[in-house]
């Protein structure tokens, strides 16, 4: 009896550990995204900079964060920031334009010139692997609520912090997290 209890503790903790190895081998740097142009964004080629991963949408009551998104996106890139904006329809069909509408539309009210990403689900079954890979690596929290919802990662692709909708992209909060990792 002792024999067998040994054995299937040897077991769940090999199980374990082939089981942990899997979510540990994965990487933000291992995924990739369509540009807003339909180009690939390979994350690989992010390496050694922190990205700040933004759920967005352009008929939001934080849609204004757009300007705040490229103020933050000016003040660090030189530093190694990159604002990634992911536009979603996913909360009150508040995005429910094309791509070039959506680009148009940001370029022409924001002047942005961070990189936007096609329009994705960002939670749910069918969200884009990225948001799946944050889930699982960072836990609920960064599951996205609501439009603009920022995953802050660091320049060795883990999950620095996550921040709701209502923290503005250049309150001290999030400066002080960016500055953190990138120095």
């Amino acid at each position: 009896m002792c024999k067998l209890k040994i054995n299937i503790l040897i077991f769940f903790i090999m199980f374990s550990f082939l089981n942990n190895s899997k979510a540990d081998s994965k990487s933000f740097y291992d995924l990739s995204i369509n540009s807003i142009d339909g180009d690939e964004i390979k994350f690989s080629n992010f390496k050694e900079k922190s990205i700040l991963l933004v759920n967005v949408a352009s008929n939001c009551g934080f849609t204004k964060q757009y300007e705040d998104l490229q103020k933050l996106y000016e003040l660090y890139k030189s530093n190694g920031l990159i604002v990634l904006g992911v536009p979603s329809n996913q909360f009150g069909n508040q995005e429910p334009g094309s791509e070039k509408e959506i680009k148009n539309f940001c370029e022409a009210n924001f002047n942005i010139t961070f990189p936007m990403t096609s329009k994705y689900d960002v939670k749910g079954d069918k969200a884009h692997p990225v948001y799946l890979w944050a889930k699982e690596s960072y836990g609920n929290s960064a599951i996205p609520k609501w439009n603009f919802h920022k995953i802050l990662i660091d320049k060795n692709g883990k999950i620095q912090d996550t921040f709701a909708s209502f923290t503005n992209p250049m309150s001290n909060k999030i400066k002080k997290e960016i500055e953190k990792i990138l120095n």
